[in-house]
């Protein structure tokens, strides 16, 4: 998930300057005895917060980092989604890690969010186990396929899951999720499901399978598509999808974030193939750049060669330390000539990022150089999905 971050009104309080005063020095740091003294009492400060669910004063640091020093922006930050995905407090002789799994899906059809059976949750452990995980952990698994919407919201929020879901780790027991009252997901084309869990070893002893000597992350992976992948797939009928290597929860989700982006440009080709009967060779794709007060993200509009109508839109999202000097226009395009797209036009005039009155969607470009809304023929409409990405 992308760390963006807004800059607020107003000085720091004491507690965020403390965070931010440690950061700094651990930044600044020049060696590893220095660098433990600053982690300790920095992960001290850290848990105190989380503890007392005081997101204002976290986010505060964050943000007066992110504008003033750079390398401590991001040690603060690592330091906050270390302590938050890792129950810090729950063992004082086990490491414990919330763990996500994420799923990217596309479908003409609603993507579900959705409880998952026993059965599957059964079939599920066993793989986990088999080609995820080290051998001996004890982990947990919601049995719940989680939307973004319906993620922990914020750091404190996800501390407090991880809190829970690691102390059903710590007893080898599956977590079950209370569905009432859970957010709606918005519709889209294609979006991401994360199943969620946690792990839990003695102090020292590998997580997962890529740390003991035989392991790697590729095997891992591939092993995960095949099995896992077979094992999510009953859960989402209709749709066509991509594991993404199950890892800690906030790496996991930067690693979806990623990922999720060429295969929203793959998912959107595929759909109008099916939806208007044409194929990537008769599609036309026009790729502009859209700012606020800095580059946010591309977007394309997708037309049929012969016409200048945008049918379908995509966004591509800047992630990280990505900005107006890096190839995601070059990225894009590579994607889309992947998918047999051959006509493509790259404009360079900074779009404004502007979003239908009526609907809330994106305003995408046309090969005019116009920014206009993404209509469906009408007889294709009816099908579409309210939102797409």
């Amino acid at each position: 998930m992308k760390r963006t971050r807004l800059k607020r009104r107003g000085g720091l309080g004491r507690d965020a300057e403390r965070l931010a005063w440690l950061a700094t020095g651990l930044a600044e740091s020049g060696c590893r005895v220095e660098d433990r003294y600053w982690e300790q009492n920095l992960a001290a400060a850290i848990d105190e917060l989380l503890e007392d669910n005081d997101e204002e004063t976290l986010n505060a640091a964050l943000d007066h980092l992110y504008s003033t020093e750079a390398s401590a922006y991001d040690e603060l930050a690592d330091q906050i989604e270390s302590r938050a995905e890792s129950a810090a407090r729950l063992s004082a002789d086990h490491d414990v890690l919330l763990v996500a799994a994420p799923v990217l899906a596309w479908s003409r059809y609603r993507i579900p969010a959705t409880a998952i059976p026993p059965a599957v949750l059964a079939n599920l452990r066993v793989h986990l186990q088999a080609h995820i995980l080290a051998d001996g952990v004890r982990f947990s698994l919601a049995d719940f396929l989680f939307s973004p919407d319906q993620l922990p919201q914020g750091y404190c929020g996800t501390a407090a899951f991880a809190h829970v879901i690691g102390g059903a780790a710590m007893n080898g027991q599956d977590l079950h999720i209370d569905t009432e009252g859970m957010p709606e997901t918005a519709q889209f084309l294609s979006d991401t499901r994360y199943l969620l869990a946690a792990v839990a070893v003695p102090k020292g002893q590998p997580l997962f399978r890529w740390q003991e000597a035989d392991g790697s992350r590729e095997q891992a992976l591939n092993q995960w598509r095949t099995q896992g992948g077979a094992c999510l797939a009953p859960l989402l009928p209709g749709c066509a999808l991509e594991v993404v290597l199950p890892e800690a929860y906030f790496a996991a989700s930067r690693s979806a974030d990623k990922d999720s982006r060429p295969y929203a440009v793959r998912a959107s080709v595929a759909y109008l193939g099916t939806a208007l009967e044409a194929p990537a060779a008769n599609l036309r794709a026009v790729i502009a750049p859209f700012w606020d007060r800095h580059l946010e993200e591309y977007r394309v509009g997708l037309t049929l060669r012969d016409r200048d109508e945008v049918v379908h839109g995509v966004v591509w999202p800047l992630l990280g330390a990505e900005d107006e000097n890096s190839d995601c226009a070059a990225q894009i395009e590579a994607v889309l000539r992947e998918c047999g797209v051959s006509e493509i036009i790259n404009l360079e005039h900074r779009f404004p990022l502007e979003y239908c009155d009526d609907c809330g969607a994106p305003m995408y470009p046309s090969p005019e150089g116009e920014i206009v809304h993404a209509e469906m023929p009408e007889e294709q409409a009816e099908q579409l999905p309210r939102h797409l990405h």
